[in-house]
Formats: structure tokens, C-alpha cells, sequence
């Protein structure tokens, strides 16, 4: 769906609210909520985002146990040092290692999956204003082709304290 960004700045929550539910009502149901106050996911009956924050430590932690393995089994038996009869796989130390390798795949994928799910390297920032750190909110809507002005006449009639229309790109 193309279209322009347009968001409506918003000094009380209650007009914030009033804005988002005339957007729902309307059928646009797709919108970003930008505020300096935390406030509970689906507060403003915005979409719950999907995040799939749960695999990567668990990826992070099959690859570094799979690798973990992989290093202490082929170098034992790449080099297979037969010392008083004892068997060329010593599985404690083996274990040590594991722990370790699992643990530190897990580790680094959990902060590699933070960085992509939190949307850290964005390429285009879009719609922002400084007002949303004094305590304002920003409902950031997607408006269909053609759709812009009857999206600026809900966030106005919701009492928008501003209206910023993305700029036509080049």
C-alpha cells in the first residue's frame, strides 16, 4: 500500500485515544504511536507488534553447542593423543566447553536479534517531532493515495494540537 505519512500531535491522552479510535473506525488500523510516557502495549488500540525475540537465543544457543562440539570432537580426533589406554573423546572437559560455546551463542545472537527487532538500523527515519519528549503523543498513520486530507480532518477534528504531512519524495 503506498502512501504518505501523516501524523497528528496530540498535548492530552484522552484526544490521543479519541484520534486513534476514529483511525480504527475508519479502517485504518496500521499506526505507530510515538509518546515520551510509557504506556501499556494496545493502550492506544494500536496493533501489538510481532516479535520474534525468543528464537535468536535459542539459535544463537543450537549454533554455539553444534560448533562447540564440532572444535573439541575434531580436534581430538584430528589429533588423538592415546594417553594410559583412556579414550580419545574426553567427554568432561568436552561438556566445559559446550556449556561455554552454548552459552556464548546465546549471548551474541540475543543482542544481535535486539538490534534487528527494536528496527535499530532504519534507512529512513521518518515523521518526528521534538514536542513528543515535552509530553505530547504522536499517532503516525500510513494514509492511502489520495486519503491524506480526510486523515488531517480526523486528527483535527480529535483536537490535534499539529499536523505534519511526510513531504513528497523526489
Amino acid at each position: 500500500m503506498a502512501g504518505r505519512s501523516i501524523m497528528g500531535l496530540f498535548k492530552e491522552v484522552d484526544e490521543a485515544v479519541e484520534a486513534a479510535d476514529k483511525l480504527i473506525e475508519n479502517g485504518m488500523d496500521d499506526f505507530e504511536v510515538l509518546t515520551g510516557s510509557p504506556y501499556p502495549e494496545g493502550a492506544f488500540g494500536e496493533k501489538v507488534a510481532n516479535h520474534r525475540l525468543y528464537v535468536w537465543p535459542l539459535v544463537g544457543a543450537a549454533l554455539g553447542f553444534s560448533i562447540a562440539i564440532l572444535v573439541t570432537a575434531g580436534t581430538q580426533l584430528a589429533y588423538p593423543v592415546v594417553t594410559g589406554g583412556k579414550p580419545i573423546l574426553a567427554l568432561p572437559p568436552m561438556f566445559i566447553i559446550a556449556y561455554e560455546g552454548t552459552m556464548l551463542g546465546a549471548i551474541l545472537s540475543t543482542i544481535i536479534g535486539v538490534i534487528f527487532e527494536s528496527r535499530l538500523p532504519r534507512a529512513k527515519m521518518g515523521l518526528y517531532d521534538p514536542r513528543i519528549t515535552e509530553g505530547y503523543i504522536g499517532l503516525v498513520v500510513v494514509a492511502p493515495d489520495g486519503e491524506e486530507e480526510r486523515v488531517d480532518a480526523l486528527f483535527k477534528a480529535a483536537n490535534a494540537a499539529d499536523v505534519k504531512l511526510e513531504p513528497l519524495s523526489a
